[in-house]
């Protein structure tokens, strides 16, 4: 039995232990979670949720790892999801507790959890917004959310998050496959990764051409700015949250914020929504009614979707 008040309480204290029993009742879609979600709704909406996406190798571990450092010395709770692909096997997430990110381990102002993808696209856990609710109401200030990098669909990153940073880094072809991937319309930040090798001025350039050529901007809009960063010296990394910040408080002055997040909202019910009517129709797959309707479709007797329809209105009237 799962004495809920009593972890949200100790999660709310800062408990490493309480933070990660309530992120797996999330994962594991426990019988508790609505009573968990109930329990810490009045008690989020402070912290600021910062996306980090792009291709494999950019170095978005190590850039997430200074991130935690250059958030801390400012004196900030920080919350850390790093959403790995999925083992074949167990389901889990195959890069463990990120060792890279193994040096604020100790610091009882960070919280780093992994979490599977369990074969969900677009780069994040079904789960990530119920856990960045969990990290929020444990007081974390600031979380950022490491996607897996699989390229074209990391734009899901852009709906989770209140600021998306793209990472590139020269040498890797990023400018092209940022633009087949559609990423350049879901970055607010631009980070040029590993700024030390050979090309890193030429992709700068390449990015802030092919920006250029986006959609118009009206006077005040946001222009996405581009960093360049060595973070495996921290080098740049001060710049990046520099531009964290601008950012943020744009949004705040001129209430996009607000409506992104009105908008987080309105998807995460329906992400809710549909899941649960899909496993009211999986309860159905040896049901009679089910049967009898795909016995008349074989038989030309009806089409897929008024049976589609049938079983929708048997569903929303409780049959």
């Amino acid at each position: 039995m799962v004495d809920v008040p009593q972890l949200v309480a100790q999660a709310r204290e800062g408990r490493p232990r309480a933070v990660a029993r309530l992120i797996s009742l999330v994962e594991g879609a426990a019988p508790e979670l609505r009573e968990v979600m109930a329990a810490l709704a009045p008690l989020t909406g402070g912290a600021y949720v910062v996306g980090l996406t792009g291709s494999p190798g950019v170095g978005k571990s190590t850039t997430t790892s200074a991130l935690v450092t250059a958030y801390r010395k400012a004196g900030k709770r920080v919350g850390v999801l790093a959403v790995d692909p999925s083992s074949p096997f167990s389901g889990g997430a195959l890069l463990g507790d990120r060792v890279r990110m193994s040096d604020h381990a100790s610091d009882p102002g960070v919280y780093i959890r992994s979490m599977a993808t369990r074969g969900h696209l677009g780069g994040l856990a079904w789960a990530a917004p119920q856990a960045i609710r969990v990290l929020d109401a444990a007081g974390c200030e600031v979380i950022l959310v490491e996607t897996v990098g699989v390229g074209q669909s990391e734009v899901e990153i852009a709906s989770q998050a209140d600021t998306s940073v793209v990472l590139l880094a020269p040498g890797m072809g990023d400018g092209i496959q940022a633009a087949k991937a559609g990423i350049l319309e879901i970055g607010d930040v631009y980070v040029v990764n590993k700024a030390d090798r050979d090309g890193a001025d030429a992709t700068a350039r390449e990015l802030n051409h092919m920006l250029g050529l986006g959609e118009s901007r009206a006077p005040g809009d946001w222009r996405p700015p581009i960093v360049k960063t060595v973070a495996a010296r921290g080098e740049g990394v001060d710049e990046v949250v520099e531009a964290l910040e601008k950012h943020r408080a744009w949004m705040e002055e001129r209430g996009v914020l607000a409506r992104r997040r009105l908008a987080r909202a309105s998807r995460e019910v329906e992400t809710i929504a549909v899941t649960t009517l899909r496993s009211r129709i999986g309860d159905l797959s040896g049901d009679r009614h089910l049967g009898a309707l795909a016995e008349r479709i074989v038989a030309g007797e009806t089409d897929p979707y008024r049976a589609a329809d049938e079983l929708v209105e048997g569903l929303t009237n409780g049959g």
